[in-house]
């Protein structure tokens, strides 16, 4: 409301003062060229009156020019007030997604505890043995291979402080396979060793991600990763400032997830290997 106001002024008040002025430039000019009651020989008196009159006049317009300058130089102010309230706006809705889901993170542990998990994973492979699933002993031997060989490549590459959760249930879940390998429930067997090889895979991108992308200076990390759509057409970056290189185009509803964020910029990574940073009011929780 207030800069719709502000913006009538500034068009029509000067406008308003500069008719004023011609019309006392016409009464002015009608008494001095004789069209009025006096003409050129007019009284001293009144043509001192005159002089005045055109003073006040650009004394009026002088004001007039002054105000707009001051009422440009308000609404300026208050767009730029408007733009980083947006920006403030928008690093507090990050925050809440990160805080949304941390909360969601902690609610899917307590519902889903390790003991049930392991009931869970007893019950498909008893399944398994009762189906006489088709799956052949050779296949079943070739998998659980793979996959130790995966996972002593991956342990070799932690430390023992650095012990990876997903790679601790690996090695429990190949060990439950061993032994339904033994009892000759190859299906079984074989159905863990694909549990196994889904931890070592989300292990693998975790090892990525802490080898290839580096802390830039001033970069803080979310607690967790953070699901992000893109609320409209928006620019992927090198780094988190309009002075690095445009990498990629993102169009509206593209899921990427973030990692990171340095002032109003946010890292983040989508599919095809997409890296690089986003603008902070460009995207939303999804």
């Amino acid at each position: 409301m207030i800069r719709k106001v502000i913006r009538y002024l500034l068009r029509w008040y000067p406008a308003l003062a500069f008719i004023a002025a011609l019309s006392i430039w016409a009464g002015c000019a009608g008494g001095l060229s004789g069209t009025g009651e006096a003409g050129p020989e007019a009284e001293p008196g009144k043509h001192e009156a005159l002089v005045r009159e055109n003073r006040k006049m650009k004394k009026a317009l002088a004001e007039s020019e002054a105000h707009r300058e001051r009422l440009e130089n308000t609404a300026r102010e208050q767009e730029a007030e408007q733009r980083k309230l947006e920006e403030q706006i928008a690093r507090l809705n990050l925050l809440l997604v990160e805080k949304d889901t941390q909360i969601k993170e902690i609610e899917e542990r307590q519902e889903s505890s390790q003991k049930k998990l392991d009931e869970a994973i007893q019950e498909v492979v008893r399944a398994k043995a009762k189906l006489r699933s088709l799956e052949s002993r050779a296949e079943a031997a070739s998998n659980m291979a793979e996959t130790e060989i995966a996972l002593k490549i991956l342990k070799t590459q932690q430390t023992e402080s650095e012990e990876d959760p997903e790679l601790m249930q690996a090695e429990q879940l190949l060990k439950m396979s061993a032994k339904e390998f033994k009892k000759e429930n190859y299906g079984g067997a074989l159905y863990l060793t694909n549990q196994a090889k889904g931890r070592i895979r989300i292990a693998q991108m975790r090892l990525v991600d802490k080898d290839k992308e580096a802390p830039v200076p001033g970069e803080v990390l979310f607690a967790l990763p953070l699901p992000l759509q893109v609320i409209k057409t928006s620019n992927i970056r090198e780094g988190p400032g309009l002075e690095f290189k445009v990498i990629a185009t993102v169009q509206p509803n593209t899921q990427l997830i973030g990692y990171s964020y340095k002032g109003s910029w946010v890292r983040v990574r989508g599919e095809k290997n997409l890296r690089g940073w986003i603008f902070q009011t460009l995207v939303s929780g999804r």
